[in-house]
């Protein structure tokens, strides 16, 4: 089967003069190489652009990490310059994306800050800060100039048992990296908790009753999806679900003649 198109969130950064609507090698990387598809990069141009236009010509979306939060205006958060910096145009890009994803049964991945998104997105609100929380872990990057050491696998999350993410790693405890300082606060209401970290934070959802694979995961296996056999297992899974939407696609068109 030819590589079927996925969407790929993009972040809008200025260098070089330029303003550029980018995404890092290592999501498309592990795209191509641990999913098997053809990453297509969505620029943020929010409403300007037809999400359906789009939802019918891909068939997945993956939604990255990235440097960025979600605007706390969003989900009623504190907007201030601490909880920054801020991608506005991402936002207005993905979270339509996500719902528009979610509501067509489109696969969807969401890493990171995409979690995040997705959370928001579906109604849920973030946490910042979270390692000054009592009794919370320490969920930041350790502090190092080396991208190994920082993305370092040594945190352990539980998986939930009977959960989509169950049924990819199997029910228990497995390990991942863990780089991030927000995390989701109130869950989304279309939203189910997939995993959590000894602190109970919230590691991995799905979407509720999704008629297809809808999963957000906050640690990042596209980091060592090549090394890793648990990074690589999630990405297998969506590249699964992401031919498996296309061959549906297939046959409607070829029912359809």
């Amino acid at each position: 089967m030819q590589q079927p198109l996925v969407a790929i969130s993009t972040d809008v950064r200025q260098f070089d003069n330029y303003i550029w609507h980018a995404a890092p090698q290592q999501y498309l990387e592990a795209a191509l190489s641990g999913a098997g598809v053809f990453p297509v990069l969505v620029p943020s141009f929010g409403d300007r652009l037809d999400f359906d236009e789009l939802l019918s010509s891909v068939d997945g979306v993956m939604v990255t990490g990235s440097k960025s939060n979600v605007h706390p205006s969003l989900y009623g958060g504190d907007a201030s310059e601490a909880n920054g910096p801020y991608d506005p145009a991402r936002d207005a890009t993905t979270l339509p994306l996500i719902r528009k994803a979610v509501e067509r049964g489109v696969p969807l991945l969401a890493i990171c800050r995409g979690i995040q998104e997705m959370n928001v997105a579906l109604g849920g609100t973030l946490a910042a800060e979270i390692q000054e929380r009592e009794g919370a872990l320490d969920h930041r990057a350790p502090a190092s100039d080396n991208q190994d050491e920082r993305f370092a696998i040594r945190q352990t999350i539980s998986i939930k048992p009977g959960s989509c993410l169950a049924g990819v790693f199997g029910a228990g405890e497995i390990m991942v990296n863990s780089v991030h300082r927000q995390a989701i606060d109130r869950l989304g209401s279309k939203l189910q908790i997939e995993a959590v970290a000894a602190d109970g934070t919230v590691e991995a959802v799905s979407v509720r009753d999704a008629r297809a694979f809808a999963v957000g995961v906050q640690w990042h296996p596209e980091y060592w999806v090549k090394s890793d056999s648990v990074s690589a297992r999630i990405f297998h899974a969506f590249g699964d679900a992401a031919r498996l939407h296309a061959a549906a696609k297939s046959s409607a068109r070829a029912a359809a003649e």
